[in-house]
């Protein structure tokens, strides 16, 4: 008897030390290069909250922007090997781990911000989720990185004629170098780190982002024109290591999975809101911005027709089908000047 109450007393005093003590909770760090005003930090922080007020403290969410833990490839990696729980980081990179993810990088793929969220909401994004699993990453959702335009100190860019000769950064990607061949400019991958300096010593003419990353890298002051020639549709996947995040309680994983959803649909409304704001800030600083019609963009489509066919042999129709059926009978994307 008295050792089955004095168990019964140690239990009680764990169960009340657990109360008035409260245990740890569970830490997810979340890097990024982005700056704390960009669209996606404000809408991290948002998944923080959702995250630690529904777990009810079960949850601690550390934000580390500014590329505080590496480069949005350094981060994506230690996402891989579970030395950093999440990411958010440009979609541009998973094709270096699958090739099939170079979709997300193909030329005008979608007309409208309306169909980039339905195609990445719907079957395209769950496809994308299952390519991510054997890299071990859960994809919380597809955020926006907005339409990548063109800067250059040279000329307006109206039809591809126009970038004929122009040495141009670009990211490491083969969809990107392929279609600025295409084009006929000259394509330079370079880090971005580089890239303000190159501009400035003119070791490269022009640069290709969005908006955004236009204005906060402040690139107006070492470019003339800026060009929207919204040739790529850019994406920011949420990752999360698939090790932790499935060893975590089913509640607790239901609740990142929400917060996720949360933190997609806000970073998109953000990112929209400060593209438009940007471009005016953009001419305010003295940059000369110009944006394409219609029948000058079909220009590009025409010439990069030869990037989709290489898709094609390799991965098929599939998936472009899925990608692309969202554009029919919708308005052409175009900015607001």
């Amino acid at each position: 008897m008295k050792k089955s109450f004095f168990i019964v007393m140690l239990c009680l005093i764990g169960v009340l030390s657990t109360a008035a003590f409260g245990a740890q909770p569970t830490v997810i760090r979340v890097a990024h290069v982005l700056a704390e005003t960009h669209a996606s930090h404000i809408a991290l922080l948002e998944f923080k909250k959702y995250c630690e007020e529904q777990s009810g403290g079960r949850l601690s969410i550390e934000l580390y922007p500014n590329a505080q833990l590496g480069s949005d490839r350094q981060s994506l990696e230690g996402v891989g090997l579970g030395t950093i729980e999440m990411t958010m980081c440009t979609g541009s990179l998973l094709s270096s781990l699958d090739e099939r993810f170079s979709i997300l990088d193909l030329p005008f793929l979608f007309k409208t911000r309306e169909a980039a969220h339905q195609a990445l909401d719907g079957a395209l994004g769950d496809e994308v989720a299952e390519w991510l699993e054997p890299h071990n990453l859960v994809c919380l959702g597809i955020a926006e990185g907005g339409y990548r335009n063109i800067t250059n100190n040279k000329r307006a860019i109206h039809v591809p004629e126009d970038l004929k000769g122009l040495k141009i950064r670009t990211m490491e990607n083969h969809i990107h170098i392929a279609a600025f061949r295409a084009w006929g400019a000259n394509p330079t991958p370079m880090a971005f780190g580089e890239l303000y300096t190159a501009l400035q010593q003119g070791i490269v003419d022009a640069e290709e982002n969005p908006i955004s990353i236009i204005y906060t890298s402040k690139f107006y002051e070492v470019q003339k024109f800026a060009s929207l020639t919204g040739h790529v549709y850019g994406t920011v996947p949420i990752i999360i290591n698939r090790t932790f995040f499935e060893r975590l309680p089913e509640d607790l994983q239901k609740i990142i999975r929400e917060a996720g959803a949360v933190c997609r649909d806000l970073q998109r409304t953000l990112a929209y809101q400060q593209d438009t704001q940007f471009v005016n800030d953009l001419k305010a600083q003295g940059m000369t911005v110009n944006e394409l019609t219609s029948d000058q963009k079909q220009l590009f489509i025409d010439m990069a027709k030869g990037v989709y066919d290489d898709y094609r042999k390799k991965f098929g129709e599939e998936s472009l089908e899925k990608a692309m059926k969202y554009n029919s009978g919708i308005v052409p994307y175009r900015h607001r000047l």
